[in-house]
């Protein structure tokens, strides 16, 4: 386990001087900067005037007990993460904690591991966000990011790039998977640019057949094809003083990709239909998903036109290996589409969190959006639970969390083992996380364990059921 980053303060909420002590003694011991209060009516006060790191508060108190004391630091500073501890582990008592927007709980008595792993868990998210909200400020002196968000290293070079080529009119090409965000990227170029009182102008090159695409670019005369009614200007005249954005350039037939050399070597277009030349001051921004690279040694796509596109590159990385971006973007989707949908929502649990983060996101972030706003739609409660996640993100689940059965006439001591042995798999073999999914003490584990180790036969004999 690695050591709390430094000066992180953690205020100790317990009625019990004998507790406060001993936790205070081993936060300590680990680096923690720690102060106490005897009551959630002075953990109140002293989160008024103190921006603590995290709160870790007893349930049961006099006068002011740990969830209306949680109620009331939360409406105070919601940024302060907050881990109630309870000697009474029912459900009732944990989802509401929850609910008041405890970032997690531990039950009595404590397990030591367990209870810093869950406070590395809670600093992290913190840390998270506070960085993404710095880095967004420093940027946001030159930047206007408008829904790109990130924190992950690829993602700041990114916000680095586009500082950097922002200003100037450099043709661009953005690459990545589908789903990654591409287009909000070329839009945050043109609005950070000189150009940015002019049109935006969006050409999915994938979506028009190659025949209408000379006609979408360029325009055409009346009467040069069929249906044309009318003069009919293209989108680079359209977009003449700001930007041209060609979304899947790969798609682009080599017919097309001739006539759209030309427009970037020379600023010139001609109508469908007609021999006057046109000059236009666009500037061109690029994406698709392919490898043009191997397009070119393929024969695919122009080298002389990839190379004009490529004069800056910015690549988004998928979002399966940005993982610590996921929490933030998850939590931008929710208050956007509780709003949107007029719903009440106060976040998401940690579970639903942890099966976010672990899921591989094969769509990137457009997957992650739709998962969030059909849960919005159709949850039932004030937090986002698991429950509400799509069927794929519910596999992820441990096995002890989805229907288990057994056949008839299982032993109940067979039973028991399986079910402990899957909990310990799924939870990579920490031991503290599997006793307290299973309710039971980490010694107690620890002595089935040793048990079945020394079992060399089947529980022939047991009661079964």
């Amino acid at each position: 386990m690695r050591e709390p980053e430094t000066g992180a303060t953690v205020l100790v909420v317990d009625d019990d001087p004998s507790h406060r002590l001993m936790l205070r003694a081993l936060l300590g011991g680990k680096g923690y900067r720690v102060e106490e209060a005897p009551d959630g009516a002075d953990a109140i006060t002293l989160a008024r005037r103190t921006p603590y790191d995290l709160i870790l508060m007893d349930v049961r108190m006099a006068g002011v007990g740990g969830i209306d004391a949680l109620k009331e630091i939360r409406r105070i500073n919601p940024a302060i993460p907050i881990i109630i501890m309870t000697a009474y582990s029912s459900v009732d008592t944990a989802v509401e904690a929850l609910k008041s927007g405890a970032y997690d709980y531990l039950t009595k008595p404590l397990d030591p591991d367990e209870m810093l792993i869950t406070m590395e868990k809670a600093l992290d998210h913190r840390s998270l966000q506070e960085e993404n909200i710095q880095l967004r400020e420093r940027l946001g002196e030159r930047l206007d990011l408008g829904r790109l968000i990130g924190r992950s290293p690829s993602m700041k070079q990114v916000f680095e790039t586009l500082a950097l080529v922002a200003p100037t009119d450099a043709t661009v090409l953005i690459t990545g998977e589908s789903g990654t965000g591409k287009e909000l990227v070329a839009g945050a170029i043109h609005h950070n640019s000189p150009r940015s009182s002019r049109h935006f102008i969006t050409v999915n090159c994938a979506a028009i057949t190659e025949t209408l695409l000379e006609s979408e670019l360029f325009g055409h005369e009346r009467g040069a094809f069929t249906g044309a009614v009318g003069r009919r200007d293209g989108r680079f005249l359209q977009a003449d003083g700001g930007t041209v954005f060609l979304d899947e350039i790969g798609e682009m037939a080599p017919a097309m990709q001739a006539k759209l050399l030309r427009v970037l070597q020379d600023g010139e277009i001609q109508r469908v239909g007609s021999d006057e030349i046109l000059r236009v001051d666009v500037r061109t921004i690029a994406a698709t998903n392919r490898d043009l690279a191997q397009d070119v040694q393929a024969g695919r796509f122009r080298e002389d036109l990839y190379y004009r596109l490529n004069v800056v590159n910015i690549h988004i990385p998928p979002l399966r290996d940005r993982r610590e971006d996921i929490p933030l973007l998850a939590r931008h989707f929710l208050d956007d589409y509780a709003r949107k949908n007029r719903r009440t929502v106060k976040g998401f649990t940690p579970r639903a969190v942890d099966l976010m983060s672990r899921y591989s996101w094969p769509g990137n972030v457009r997957e992650l959006e739709n998962a969030v706003e059909r849960g919005v739609i159709l949850m039932r409660g004030e937090y986002f639970t698991h429950e509400d996640l799509p069927l794929a993100l519910k596999e992820l689940l441990p096995r002890e969390e989805k229907d288990f059965s057994f056949p008839p006439g299982t032993s109940i001591r067979r039973m028991e083992k399986e079910l402990v042995l899957q909990t310990l798999e799924a939870t990579g073999g920490n031991k503290s996380e599997a006793a307290r999914r299973l309710g039971i003490t980490r010694r107690t584990l620890f002595l089935k364990l040793k048990e079945y180790a020394s079992e060399e036969s089947g529980e022939e004999g047991e009661p079964t059921i």
